[in-house]
């Protein structure tokens, strides 16, 4: 097998007409790599976006097997198709938070779109809205696009599929979580096409790497929300003197321990599994 990517947290191998996707340990934040990984994380991750593709199962998916995979990498691999991936970072939003929150109230609207005035943090937005962001590189940041800005890159018809798609994927996922008592209140998702030009769910499907998971019984607008992935660490970093450039800081043992502790509990009330 040869190693045809690396990305912020994971690597692609060929093999054959077929890829393994492996999902290592490392955490990014602000599209920066920290040092310091978070135990079991690749795992939680691969097993929570595997049962979300059963899930979404009707919805073309990249996932050939979860079991298929080396030795080394069982649990955290996933043997898929090769697509053509799409330039596009397709993001959906019910709640505003994060970049969404500092683009709002920047602007008034979010890649765009719209929204109300008076939204404060953690506001549940009148319908989910699609917010595109380019694809950056390793090291760089992603950026807001509009929906013209999508469809410049990718052509109309592809990038109201995507639209589609996204908001689908996020509408489906949220409703499911909330049976569980857990906000969905935004996700990234990824998109290719397939040889005969199908557009395929890709990547990672609402994981707590692409989403931000909030506990429904403490929700409450207008500050921050209790997390159940990374944002716990972000809120931590905003700590620190960092301008969130490479090289991220260390993350402090006690740190680690807690992001690991709400990555398996929301993994656990979501899936209904015991890790």
């Amino acid at each position: 097998m040869k190693l045809v990517h690396q990305g912020k947290v994971r690597d692609v191998y060929a093999d054959g007409d077929e890829l393994i996707l492996v999902a290592s340990d490392r955490l990014s934040i602000y599209d920066v790599i920290l040092p310091t990984p978070i135990p079991d994380k690749g795992k939680l991750l691969t097993q929570l976006s595997l049962w979300w593709f059963e899930q979404l199962s009707d919805i073309p998916n990249h996932v050939i097997s979860g079991t298929d995979v080396p030795q080394e990498w069982a649990g955290r691999a996933v043997r898929c198709r090769k697509l053509e991936m799409l330039p596009i970072e397709c993001i959906a939003r019910g709640y505003l938070a994060g970049l969404g929150l500092k683009e709002y109230e920047e602007h008034g609207s979010v890649s765009g779109v719209e929204l109300p005035p008076g939204l404060v943090e953690g506001s549940k937005l009148p319908e989910p809205i699609f917010t595109p962001t380019t694809k950056a590189p390793v090291g760089e940041h992603d950026e807001f696009m509009t929906f013209a800005d999508a469809e410049a890159l990718v052509g109309a018809q592809t990038a109201a599929k995507l639209r589609e798609l996204t908001l689908t994927v996020y509408s489906r996922g949220a409703a499911l979580a909330a049976e569980r008592g857990i906000i969905v209140a935004d996700t990234k998702l990824e998109f290719g096409l397939a040889p005969d030009g199908t557009i395929v769910l890709a990547d990672e499907v609402l994981t707590s790497d692409s989403s931000r998971f909030w506990p429904a019984d403490r929700w409450q607008p207008g500050g921050p929300q209790y997390s159940f992935d990374k944002q716990y660490v972000r809120d931590w970093s905003a700590t620190l003197d960092w301008d969130r450039n490479p090289p991220g800081p260390e993350i402090p043992p006690d740190v680690v321990a807690a992001t690991r502790q709400r990555y398996i509990e929301v993994y656990e009330r979501i899936t209904g599994r015991t890790w």
